[in-house]
C-alpha cells in the first residue's frame, strides 16, 4: 500500500485554509485517490473538545491532529490539514511526526485582509472584547520560515491557490 501526503495548511483565520481544503478535496477526490480533511475547528469539538486556547493546549491539540495524520497517512489516505497552527514548534513536530509525504502550505494573507474576509465571525468577536486570544490579533503567529509553498489568498483566487498546490504533489510525484 503507498502511503498517503499530508497537507498542513497553516494560516491566520480567514485565510482561506478551509475553503481551500474542500476544494482540494474534491479534485483529488474526483482523481480518484482517498482524501480525508482535518478542519482545526471541527476536529476541536471532537478530538480536543476540553482544551481551550491556551499555548499548551494548542500545541497538545496541534499533536493530536498530527498523529490522526500520520495514522492516516501511513494507511494510504492522503490527507488534508487545515489547522492554525501559529508556532513554528507545533509544525516542525508534525513534519517530524508525519516524515516523507508531509508538506508544509503557508497560507498567507495579511490580518487586514483576514480581518475583512472574517468568514466566522471571529475578528469582529476580537474586536468586541468577546475573544481574548484570536491569532494575528491578541496571539502570535510565528511565519513560516521555509515552508513547502507559500499560496498567497490576496494574489490568486481560489481556483489557481488549489492549482499551486496541486502542482506540488505533481511535482513531488504524488500526482499524475
Amino acid at each position: 500500500m503507498k502511503k498517503g501526503f499530508v497537507l498542513w495548511l497553516t494560516g491566520l483565520p480567514g485565510s482561506g485554509k478551509t475553503t481551500l481544503s474542500y476544494i482540494l478535496k474534491d479534485h483529488l477526490s474526483a482523481k480518484g485517490l482517498p482524501v480525508e480533511v482535518l478542519d482545526g475547528d471541527e476536529v476541536r469539538k471532537n478530538l480536543s473538545p476540553n482544551l481551550g486556547f491556551t499555548k499548551e493546549d494548542r500545541e497538545i491539540h496541534a499533536k493530536r491532529v498530527a498523529y490522526v495524520s500520520q495514522l492516516l497517512a501511513r494507511n494510504g489516505v492522503n490527507v488534508i490539514v487545515a489547522l492554525i497552527s501559529p508556532y513554528r514548534s507545533f509544525r516542525d513536530n508534525a513534519r517530524e511526526m508525519i516524515g516523507e509525504g508531509f508538506f508544509e502550505i503557508w497560507i498567507k494573507a495579511t490580518p487586514e485582509t483576514c480581518r475583512q474576509r472574517d468568514p466566522k465571525g471571529l475578528y469582529k468577536k476580537a474586536s468586541a472584547g468577546q475573544i481574548n486570544n484570536l491569532t494575528g490579533i491578541q496571539d502570535p503567529y510565528e511565519e513560516p520560515l521555509n515552508p513547502d509553498l507559500i499560496v498567497d489568498t490576496e494574489a490568486k483566487n481560489i481556483d489557481d491557490s488549489a492549482e499551486l498546490i496541486i502542482s506540488l504533489l505533481k511535482r513531488k510525484h504524488y500526482l499524475n
